[in-house]
């Protein structure tokens, strides 16, 4: 029996059927009404991620959370869109972004309006922090930028403050480069003015909301005590390590002859999942797949004629200028030989138990003001292409969702600026295709890897066309696969255009190459086998200098064997594993970054490491004091394992460390029951593994991969395979809230059905929505 809502703003009657895992499949006779009950559907699923969502991103935390949130609202303004809002719209590539985008918020507000009628539509935890759902416009979608994935201002200020202690080759240790590029100090630039704190504005405005007891309880004069994002807490910023992979494979290399594109993004692991599965049907539209919960379409999967994916292709998009302001007026700043005047703006903040507070934001010419130091008369501001129209993330999939063909979807991606990807197609007829796309800045006379000063001499001369980005279509090769790696083709004028110079280490890439050359029938269970392997190149480079270590006994003759006798694959219940992950990242890493310098404050800098860097170094024919290192390290290794798993070393496992943990973002302050976390889940992989499962060294939760996963035989939808974990709901008491999880970690996929009959053979839920 169909659940029936009567809503207001609907223009026909619309169906959802919610399939056995989950994932709505939503039919309606116009564009209107999918995009309404797609906004209504993830309110009914999801209300509570959206709302703090939209909260954090247009600063209004402190209003519902109070003081403590203060700062953070203040500093996620200083990063909306204040532009023109018909150039805004107008960028996306579709003539009707504004009206999708206000049906999407129509339909959010329509849940949101049967819930204040009836409570029990509200998921718990609105009543456990007595709050209420804000009602959406169709400009809250896209004004936020700050909780997408930029770069690279953060890694800017680190090699300047490296190369104030130093100099900017030996940030190489933290940060590798490539293409090979000498790195210059800009002129007119010190790296000594960049103080430790420049960008914790920038971290607060980009981070997600930390709700924990004592942030709640801070009292009004705390308010401002919540400004450092604390790189060892709840707080911490891991888009660093955020990646993705992605293929696609002709039908040449195919068991089917037909194409096959999988797609796996990594990012942080949230709970709910940032990802949601939706399928939309209306007429000319039929598209299913990935979306980010808080906005309208998809920007994953496929649609009746082609399949579609990204990984992100790490172009720098952003800027941090340092300015000489006026001693006699700090709200000036010198330019191009005179005295500017920042743009001064004062907001009023609600906060829960005290009165509106009036926050301060400054803008240069360049951007929002991130940090004042009065004493040496500077001030900081970050440039990005956040603040150009059309860079809302991934809005551009309004221009392509409907495309036919691989020609019209890479035409399509004109629309495309944010983030910077890699993005894949492949269509029925057999098109393959792989496109750089992204807002990229012309830098005319500096390369975006140093601060540069604000004074005018280091100005963006417009954005890179798609013209100027390489892309394949259908390659020799048979098949493109990507994994953040530098894949610029080798004859692309990368020296004129310097899109950017730091790219993920090539252990995942390699792998999966390696992986796609040797199979000529590549199947949708061999895809699924990829996206989860766990063969550790690090481990395998490592692993050849074992000869270096020629005097063994006790302890380190038994870590000498395991680790010779090991296949290298991070498995969840290898002792290997294990072994090697606590000597490469606990010890072994530190001792290589700690033999280069004597400075604690450049050893904090440089840590933990590039893994290209140091690999290198370590496989150089002339490493033998570096390798003199592999003995001690390891044998403390095994101690530590002792220490964490037992005396026993055939018992260790890797899984017994490392594992997943979804934590609910008030699983710390709220007391009903219903809330709470998912985890602990024993799972394999490193940042370095095919399976990226980027960990912290503290407690080996890992904090970043896929949690989103599907791969697709183009032309046979039915067979497509997808895995949302923890599950698609975002609602506690829903059995899709975690019925995922034990499926992820076990590297288990669900089908991702898309025909009519398959939707209706798996069909476990209905509701249907009636206009008022």
């Amino acid at each position: 029996m169909a659940t029936e809502f009567t809503v207001p703003g609907l223009e026909h009657h619309v169906e959802i059927v919610v399939d056995q895992w989950g994932i709505p499949h939503i039919r309606a006779d116009s564009q209107h009404d999918v995009f309404f009950a797609q906004g209504f559907n993830i309110a009914r699923d999801r209300l509570f991620q959206i709302d703090l969502w939209r909260k954090r991103g247009l600063g209004l935390m402190a209003a519902d959370y109070g003081p403590g949130f203060l700062a953070q609202d203040r500093a996620a303004r200083l990063f909306l869109y204040r532009g023109d809002m018909d150039a805004e719209w107008a960028a996306y590539g579709n003539p009707d972004a504004h009206a999708i985008c206000a049906a999407f918020a129509a339909g959010i507000n329509a849940f949101i309006a049967l819930a204040a009628n009836d409570s029990s539509l509200l998921s718990p935890e609105f009543a456990a922090m007595d709050i209420k759902p804000a009602r959406w416009s169709a400009e809250d979608v896209v004004r936020i930028r700050s909780h997408a994935l930029c770069r690279n201002v953060e890694s800017e200020a680190l090699r300047a403050r490296v190369a104030a202690h130093a100099d900017v080759d030996t940030d190489r240790v933290r940060r590798s480069i490539e293409p090979e590029w000498t790195v210059r100090i800009p002129e007119g630039f010190d790296p000594s003015d960049i103080p430790p704190d420049v960008l914790n504005v920038y971290r607060l405005a980009t981070v997600q909301p930390d709700i924990s007891p004592a942030r709640l309880a801070a009292r009004p004069r705390d308010a401002w005590c919540w400004t450092e994002v604390n790189a060892s807490g709840e707080l911490q910023l891991a888009a660093e390590s955020e990646g993705s992979n992605n293929w696609v494979i002709a039908g040449s290399r195919t068991a089917t002859g037909r194409p096959i594109l999988a797609s796996d993004p990594h990012r942080t692991y949230t709970m709910p999942s940032v990802r949601s599965v939706v399928h939309l049907t209306c007429p000319g539209m039929d598209v299913i797949g990935a979306t980010e919960p808080p906005t309208p379409g998809v920007f994953i999967g496929h649609n009746d004629r082609m399949a579609f994916g990204l990984t992100i292709f790490p172009m720098d998009q952003e800027d941090l200028y340092v300015y000489e302001t006026n001693p006699v007026d700090p709200d000036q700043y010198r330019y191009r030989g005179g005295w500017e005047r920042m743009r001064v703006v004062q907001e009023s903040v609600h906060v829960r138990g005290m009165p509106d507070q009036l926050v301060t934001l400054k803008f240069t010419r360049h951007g929002p003001v991130v940090h004042q130091d009065h004493a040496r008369q500077r001030a900081f501001a970050v440039r990005s292409v956040w603040f150009e129209p059309g860079t809302s993330a991934y809005m551009g999939r309004l221009a392509y969702m409907a495309a036919r063909s691989v020609s019209d979807f890479g035409e399509a991606l004109r629309a495309w600026s944010a983030p910077t990807v890699n993005m894949i197609a492949a269509d029925v007829s057999g098109r393959i295709g792989w496109f750089a796309v992204g807002k990229a800045p012309r830098r005319p006379n500096w390369d975006g890897l140093l601060p540069v000063p604000g004074d005018g001499r280091y100005e963006w001369n417009g954005f890179h066309g798609l013209e100027d980005l390489p892309r394949v279509i259908d390659p020799p090769r048979g098949f493109v696969a990507t994994a953040n790696e530098q894949n610029m083709p080798r004859d692309y004028p990368w020296q004129d255009r310097r899109l950017g110079f730091e790219w993920a280490e090539h252990s995942r890439s390699n792998r999966v190459h390696a992986v796609l050359d040797a199979q000529r029938r590549h199947t949708v269970t061999d895809s699924m086998a990829l996206q989860c392997d766990v063969l550790s190149i690090p481990a395998n480079r490592v692993g050849r200098l074992l000869g270096a270590i020629d005097h063994v006994s006790g302890d380190l003759t038994t870590a000498v064997r395991m680790l010779r006798e090991w296949d290298h694959r991070l498995l969840a219940d290898s002792a290997a594993a294990a072994l090697f992950e606590i000597w490469w990242v606990k010890h072994l890493k530190p001792a290589l970054v700690s033999g280069l310098t004597h400075d604690p404050g450049l050893r904090s800098l440089l840590s933990p490491g590039d893994n290209e860097t140091l690999l290198a170094m370590l496989e150089r024919a002339d490493a033998a004091k570096l390798r003199a290192l592999l003995p001690d390290t390891l044998e403390a290794a095994f101690a530590m394992c002792r220490e964490l798993l037992g005396g026993d070393p055939s018992k260790w496992r890797w899984g017994h460390l490392h594992h997943g943990y979804f934590a609910h973002p008030l699983s710390r302050v709220a007391s009903a029951p219903e809330i709470r976390d998912v985890g602990p889940l024993a799972i394999g992989g490193s940042g370095s593994t095919p399976m990226n499962t980027t960990y912290r060294a503290t407690d080996f939760r890992a904090t970043v991969g896929a949690s989103f996963r599907v791969v697709m035989d183009v032309g046979d939808w039915d067979s497509a395979r997808v895995i949302n974990t923890p599950g698609q709901s975002g609602d506690p008491r829903s059995r899709h809230y975690d019925d995922m999880a034990p499926l992820w970690a076990r590297g288990e996929y669900v089908p991702m059905v898309f025909s009519r009959e398959a939707v209706d053979a798996a069909e476990a839920e209905r509701i249907v929505l009636r206009p008022a």
